[in-house]
């Protein structure tokens, strides 16, 4: 299960990236967090912007409401989704998973 955490912001996503594949997609969850690969390369923070990029499109959200936290030169990332409750961001994965095959 995705480890969301309550931030006085809003809610921490942890993410494990995937850089430089095939395609931008939410492949599942791993180890607490949620899986994300995008084809751009991990240059100058690009990579970055495009898992941002991913999450919003994927989860529903404005791109300005999704902030790195942590993790900036790592695979382990934790994105704050601004604005949002743990448990929206929890019924937005659900969703995402299932429409996805991903449970």
């Amino acid at each position: 299960m995705i480890e969301l955490t309550d931030h006085p912001r809003g809610t921490v996503l942890p993410v494990r990236a995937r850089p430089g594949a095939r395609k931008d997609a939410i492949l599942g969850e791993h180890a607490g967090a949620l899986r994300v690969a995008v084809a751009t390369k991990p240059e100058a923070g690009k990579a970055n912007v495009a898992i941002q990029g991913v999450l919003a499109q994927a989860l529903g959200f404005k791109a300005s409401q999704i902030d790195l936290l942590s993790g900036q030169t790592s695979r382990e990332k934790r994105f704050l989704i601004v604005g949002e409750t743990p448990e929206e961001v929890r019924s937005r994965l659900d969703t995402l998973m299932k429409v996805q095959g991903l449970n």
